[in-house]
């Protein structure tokens, strides 16, 4: 009994790597295209590089203009503190 299903949990362990051995293209890898899917894949992309050229171009984006000032800032004037007037109670 022990090595039925010692052999039962040899062949379910084995299952999801067998399941990964079959092929699957990986990327960069080339596939065979009939001439017709050749043809049409070109007939795609002239058809993509001709509707790239209906879009108007378009100017710089600044989504921060309207926040900036056309003229230069005002300096800001440098106030001296006040001095402080003797008093009577300090003379004392």
């Amino acid at each position: 009994m022990r090595v039925f299903l010692a052999a039962v949990m040899i062949v379910s362990l084995a299952g999801p790597a067998f399941a990964q051995s079959t092929h699957v293209p990986q990327y960069g890898e080339q596939t065979k295209k009939s001439p017709q899917e050749i043809a049409a894949e070109k007939e795609a992309d002239k058809a993509y590089q001709r509707s790239l050229g209906n879009i108007p171009d378009k100017g710089p984006a600044d989504p921060w203009g309207n926040m900036r000032s056309d003229s230069a800032p005002k300096p800001v004037a440098k106030v001296a503190p006040a001095k402080r007037a003797k008093t009577d109670s300090a003379a004392k």
